[in-house]
């Protein structure tokens, strides 16, 4: 066994621990392999064999949370707890996570404040404001990376226009990841960038994808300014997305011989938007109002897609930093 072990290891005889320390060395080459549920059933073996280290609660409750079976991760990870003498951090932040991931409020207020971490007062789910952050979703698979607002040290909102096949909505609040993956520029300071684990409340805001021609950065500017019942955001994502043409992916009609950028000192009238949304109908009045108040305004087309949410696939080690991912939505 590994040299946290030690005093239990003195009460195994030498054939009994040879056996113990091949067990644990293939639960961690599981883990590290990505093969989280073999890892989690290697390392409940270990525990059945030594129900007392603390170590191996945590390395299961590891592997549980990251399978996002949040009920599992914390109840071994408040076993680990309980068989320390000492607060361990990661142990505590594990459990929050996966109280939080359960819903439930009095555990996760609970494993916070041994953390020492100030939280609004009262009960239920915490309203707080931890600043914002950067977010990567799907990070098993995409991971697009775009802004949030910390309600509680894993909770948030997202304050961006995710693409439409990310599963993701404007203003989901999801559930994130303790441990930074990187950092992302936030006006003239940087944030820490967080892996999503999933979406725990879905926003009323579908993800409207709208094509329109325009003059300048003023025509854009005026539209992000208005205000219409039922419109969350409008984003601006002709240069964000810079890994496919949205018009085709879309089959919006229009012309590939212009290839001037506006980065090159041109203006780009063919924009593509995102639009956050609680109907078509909010999308149709807002672009309506917008074409009409300015010279050189036109529709191209309002599209809208529903994607489903994808999951990680065994073999992925996604919880790691990726400094390649995108760079977030403006």
């Amino acid at each position: 066994m590994t040299t946290d072990h030690d005093a239990d290891d003195a009460l195994l005889d030498d054939e009994t621990l040879e056996k113990l320390q091949a067990l644990e060395a293939r639960a961690y080459a599981a883990f590290d392999a990505g093969d989280l549920a073999d890892a989690a059933t290697l390392f409940g073996q270990l525990v059945e064999c030594t129900p007392d280290i603390p170590h191996l609660h945590y390395m299961r409750g590891l592997a549980h949370k990251y399978l996002r079976e949040w009920s599992l991760s914390l109840q071994d990870n408040l076993r680990s707890e309980q068989l320390r003498d000492e607060v361990d951090e990661a142990t505590t932040w594990n459990a929050g996570i996966a109280a939080t991931g359960t819903g439930d409020w009095a555990e996760a207020r609970r494993q916070w404040t041994r953390c020492g971490i100030t939280l609004p007062e009262g009960e239920g789910p915490i309203d707080g404001n931890f600043g914002v952050a950067c977010v990567r979703l799907n990070p098993w698979s995409s991971g697009e990376t775009v802004y949030m607002r910390r309600l509680d040290p894993v909770r948030a909102r997202l304050e961006n226009v995710p693409l439409p096949e990310s599963g993701f909505r404007f203003g989901d609040i999801v559930l994130h990841d303790g441990a930074s993956t990187g950092r992302r520029p936030y006006g003239e300071r940087e944030v820490p960038v967080f892996n999503a684990m999933q979406r725990l409340q879905q926003s009323d805001m579908a993800t409207y994808a709208v094509f329109v021609q325009c003059g300048s950065q003023d025509d854009i500017a005026a539209l992000r300014a208005m205000t219409l019942p039922g419109i969350g955001r409008v984003e601006d994502w002709t240069h964000s997305v810079r890994h496919l043409c949205l018009r085709c992916s879309y089959g919006a009609p229009h012309q590939h011989d212009d290839d001037s950028h506006d980065d090159d000192g041109g203006w780009m009238r063919e924009r593509n938007l995102g639009i956050a949304a609680q109907g078509r109908a909010a999308v149709e009045k807002l672009m309506s109002a917008w074409a009409a108040a300015g010279t050189g305004r036109t529709l191209d087309a309002i599209e809208h897609r529903e994607h489903p949410q994808q999951d990680p696939q065994p073999g992925q080690v996604w919880w790691l930093g990726q400094e390649e991912a995108e760079e977030p939505s403006p």
